[in-house]
């Protein structure tokens, strides 16, 4: 997609990341260019030239009522930590106040797919960046998946969203599911929380880093692992092969929450999506992804091994 220069917006979203570049203290007066950066389903994403320098800017800006679930001043202080421990971009302050994240754009890393998750270096590497996150300092927000889904199960309805016919009985195999975690106790530590593949960026030496830390939180481990399973479409040999390299070793309590923490995921998301379908105006079909991944919750919970499971984590 073309580049614009400063001064020639000419639809909302233009006027609207224009405003944001004339009030970076930093870059005042100064020409420059930008241009969309596709993938993002909560905010706009824009990459942005200065004149005068060879490397170029990310910029993220905030959707419409994206207030009700993330806390822009917890995403930073998150992206700040990933940065001091190498593995997420520079961070800049310069319109934190407006809730605009601008990092440096990383160069010479490929956006990853789900293809890339076959390959087994891939894999390696994204679970060290987790054990990386989840031993560095707690976040200054506590946000378990129970925490998430029954703020978005609250705000759909208070929004008039739409949720499945059968919502009841998942919503009570999810009360099952988090009497028995937190009967067996909860292990929390820095997570990143949002697995989607455009959130890994690798390099040809096959090292990651991760971009987007506005739904991070103090999370259960085991919900990371878990969530990244479920989103990769993991086979359960993958599965055990992760859980080995994260823990050093396979046992059934860690594989049976790591697949509770898969479906406990797609219902967060599904929720998620149905608040989405009512308050957001980005071009996306958030009640199709939201039917997608109740679906997705459905073929673990509704499986013969869900009970197994629950008195296994």
């Amino acid at each position: 997609m073309p580049t614009k220069m400063l001064g020639t917006a000419s639809s909302d979203a233009e006027r609207e990341i224009e405003t944001v570049l004339r009030s970076v203290q930093p870059w005042r007066g100064r020409a420059m260019q930008y241009a969309p950066v596709p993938g993002g389903i909560s905010n706009r994403n824009w990459r942005v030239w200065l004149d005068g320098e060879s490397s170029s800017y990310f910029v993220k800006v905030p959707g419409r009522g994206t207030e009700q679930f993330i806390d822009r001043k917890v995403a930073f202080a998150a992206s700040k930590q990933a940065e001091t421990i190498g593995i997420g971009p520079r961070l800049y302050d310069y319109a934190a106040e407006l809730g605009v994240e601008i990092n440096d754009f990383v160069e010479g890393r490929a956006t990853c797919s789900n293809r890339d998750f076959l390959d087994a270096p891939v894999r390696a590497a994204i679970v060290a960046a987790y054990r990386a996150l989840h031993a560095s300092p707690l976040l200054p927000l506590t946000k378990t998946i129970f925490n998430l889904i029954d703020e978005h199960v609250e705000q759909v309805r208070q929004a008039g969203g739409k949720l499945p016919a059968d919502f009841p009985r998942l919503h009570a195999e999810y009360v099952r599911a988090r009497a028995a975690l937190e009967a067996s106790g909860l292990d929390i530590v820095a997570c990143f929380n949002d697995p989607m593949p455009g959130n890994f960026l690798r390099d040809e030496a096959g090292t990651v880093l991760l971009i987007d830390y506005e739904y991070a939180s103090n999370n259960d481990r085991c919900y990371d692992l878990g969530a990244l399973s479920g989103e990769m479409f993991f086979t359960r040999e993958v599965e055990e092969e992760m859980v080995e390299s994260y823990f050093g070793s396979v046992s059934e309590a860690n594989m049976a929450r790591v697949t509770v923490h898969k479906a406990l995921a797609d219902l967060k998301w599904a929720t998620w999506s149905m608040l989405q379908n009512e308050i957001s105006t980005l071009d996306f079909d958030y009640f199709k992804y939201g039917a997608w991944k109740f679906m997705r919750a459905r073929s673990v919970i509704d499986s013969p091994a869900w009970n197994t499971l629950l008195g296994s984590v």
